[in-house]
């Protein structure tokens, strides 16, 4: 069961793909099930906190690799159900295959369905794609682990991920330069604006100075940043010649979304939390989660202290700093609704834990930092 669990994530979309073939109503009774099951599970279940010994990693790392079938499979489906313009050849297929006709199942589906379905497949890009590509390009001596990891965060356009958060974001955590670290009180909404923007500028500039050592031009097939883009751009081709231009929009929206819950997470993990210019991280500069829920589906992300305490440790190594670790009052969903629906309440709850960070966790340095 302890190798199982990690499977989860995975049978889940397969679940999904499963259910919205049933039709109307489904996706969108599928998505508030969901998140409810997240967000309950992670409140009543025990916390995580627990280094449990694995024996056999190669089926821990099959629990990432095979998402990577999986989400392009989802993504060809949601990109092809909300779409009226799409191949012929695929919808023989797909008849072929299913027992209910493409036609009728696509013309099923209400406007809260379609947006369900967007929504419910922006998650999964982030939490088979964004979380698990996290995982894998961090382990930056398998090019096995690179290939397919980057290839997974292809999916929500985010190639520079690979290259500034290994790079750039666990060197400038909670210092002002890092930009995907949030100042206390910071809009979310341009706090995600500003980080996709930023996080591909510092990537193009440690990708040219990698380049530059090495003596070799900026533009060229070495470029980390230019074969990052040709993935997602094979994956958009594929799209636009199965669905066309609404099937390409369509993955757009929903790459754009699944980045913006990724740095909406980013925006959570660090918000508010501050480090003196030249020091070490420690594992006081990240806000930790334990819930359990959120551990299993997001690959153990949630310990998150102890990852940037030491960025090349396994997700099933990493521990849980259950009384070193500040930590977020509710798990990763509940804090992601919370901060992109209700902002103010979340920068409320949160105004709490800074108070409590400031005077138990914070060094003298710090406390200057936030004027203590």
């Amino acid at each position: 069961m302890k190798y199982l669990k990690y499977y989860i994530p995975s049978f889940t979309v397969i679940l999904f793909i499963l259910i919205i073939l049933k039709g109307e109503y489904y996706p969108t009774a599928f998505l508030i099930g969901f998140s409810l099951f997240i967000i309950i599970g992670d409140h009543i279940l025990p916390r995580d906190k627990i280094i449990q010994k694995y024996s056999y990693p190669y089926i821990l790392n099959m629990s990432m690799y095979i998402n990577l079938p999986i989400l392009f499979v989802l993504l060809v489906l949601i990109t092809t159900l909300l779409n009226n313009n799409v191949s012929q050849w695929y919808i023989n297929i797909f008849n072929s295959y299913q027992y209910t006709d493409f036609h009728h199942l696509r013309n099923s589906f209400n406007i809260i369905d379609k947006l369900s379905l967007i929504i419910q497949t922006s998650l999964f890009i982030g939490i088979l794609g964004v979380v698990t590509g996290h995982e894998l390009t961090h382990r930056i001596g398998n090019k096995i682990d690179l290939f397919i990891g980057n290839w997974l965060l292809a999916f929500s356009w985010d190639c520079t991920f690979s290259i500034e958060h290994v790079y750039g974001h666990h060197k400038n955590v909670c210092l002002p330069e890092d930009p995907a670290s949030a100042k206390r009180g910071e809009n979310i909404y341009l706090f995600i604006i500003k980080a996709i923007y930023k996080e591909h500028i510092d990537g193009w500039k440690l990708e040219k100075n990698r380049l530059n050592k090495k003596e070799i031009k900026t533009y060229n097939y070495q470029n980390r940043m230019i074969v990052g883009y040709f993935r997602s751009l094979m994956i958009s081709i594929i799209v636009y010649f199965i669905g066309g231009v609404t099937a390409l929009l369509i993955f757009m929206i929903c790459a754009f979304l699944a980045k913006s819950f990724l740095e909406t997470i980013n925006y959570i993990e660090h918000y508010g939390l501050v480090r003196e210019k030249g020091k070490p991280v420690h594992i006081r500069h990240s806000w930790n989660t334990n819930h359990k829920m959120s551990s299993i589906y997001l690959c153990n992300v949630t310990r998150h202290s102890d990852h940037h305490r030491k960025a090349n440790l396994k997700f099933w190594e990493l521990n849980p700093c259950p009384e070193k670790a500040p930590m977020t009052p509710y798990g990763y969903l509940s804090m992601l609704y919370l901060g992109l629906l209700v902002p103010s309440l979340f920068q409320k709850i949160m105004e709490k834990k800074l108070i409590d960070w400031d005077l138990n966790y914070a060094n003298a340095e710090e406390k200057k930092l936030v004027n203590i």
